[in-house]
């Protein structure tokens, strides 16, 4: 990998890191979930970088893509929080998660993803296997009594990409496909005192632009022209309201979604309600892996 390119991943995963134990210190009872994205994300701008994704925190049954939008009054109570982040320093990302505890009735559950990603951090090299990634994530989460979250997965991260493959397993898949040298991929293991599977459900407030048609109505067309500054990354309505009243906004959404150039990520959460925990490193693997974040 370039120097010049290893940088920018160095300070984007250093900005993440940051960014994640900032967020962490914010998460507490009676706090707005609101309120605490938003400072994350302004963390991110003040310490050099952009959000390569809106900050999101999962509560108790979610898993991933939930981000709250500009009228939400939801606050942090007995909940079990995922907080995720990522960071592009010129499009080059860092992400990474945790899970905070706020019951403290589920140390157990937030400790089985965390040693899960340690013991998958020890297996990742150049030739490895990637079931056997899976595999020392699965093991690890299972003597903690608890299931992987099998069909979500750790990925590659690429310039202005937050998911490229190749796709890191949560469990042994028995593939024989191998985890290559000059790669940069996102180890995420989820934990679940449910079945261990995740599906769509409720309304998406994370969204990708992914393709460009001409549209008539001025206020659309600045609309657009501010989702593409993001330049291909997710985005959340929350970012267009500062700038563009909320009902241009959902006009222009709708437009967006009829041209069938919106990709929606509605959140996904546990199938039988189980409880997620999370955790998340990204890594740059070759001779000498490099944990970013």
């Amino acid at each position: 990998m370039e120097s010049e390119i290893l940088e920018k991943y160095l300070k984007a995963g250093r900005i993440a890191r940051e960014a994640l134990e900032f967020g962490k210190g914010l998460i507490r009872k009676g706090a707005k979930v609101l309120d605490v994205c938003n400072k994350v994300e302004e963390e991110i701008a003040r310490l050099g970088a952009k959000p390569a994704f809106p900050v999101q925190i999962a509560l108790n049954d979610a898993a991933a893509h939930f981000c709250p939008e500009d009228d939400d009054s939801l606050i942090f109570g007995d909940q079990l929080a995922c907080l995720d982040v990522g960071v592009h320093v010129d499009g080059y990302v860092g992400d990474t998660a945790l899970t905070v505890d706020l019951s403290g009735a589920h140390a157990d559950l937030v400790k089985a993803s965390r040693e899960a990603l340690n013991a998958a951090l020890e297996a990742v090299k150049p030739g490895v296997r990637l079931a056997l990634i899976g595999k020392a994530i699965e093991d690890t989460i299972h003597s903690f009594g608890f299931q992987p979250v099998r069909n979500l997965s750790g990925h590659g991260l690429g310039q202005f990409e937050v998911h490229t493959p190749p796709t890191i397993p949560n469990f042994d898949t028995k593939d024989g496909k191998i985890l290559e040298g000059n790669q940069v991929v996102a180890i995420e293991p989820f934990a679940t005192d449910g079945i261990g599977l995740i599906q769509e459900k409720g309304s998406p407030s994370v969204f990708q632009l992914i393709g460009k048609k001409s549209v008539r109505i001025g206020f659309v067309r600045d609309i657009q022209k501010e989702i593409e500054s993001f330049q291909g990354l997710p985005f959340t309505t929350r970012w267009l309201t500062k700038k563009f009243s909320k009902p241009q906004v959902e006009y222009a959404m709708n437009q967006f979604d009829q041209l069938g150039i919106l990709h929606k990520y509605p959140p996904l959460v546990e199938k039988s309600g189980g409880l997620v925990s999370q955790a998340e490193h990204s890594v740059v693997v070759d001779d000498n892996v490099i944990i970013l974040t």
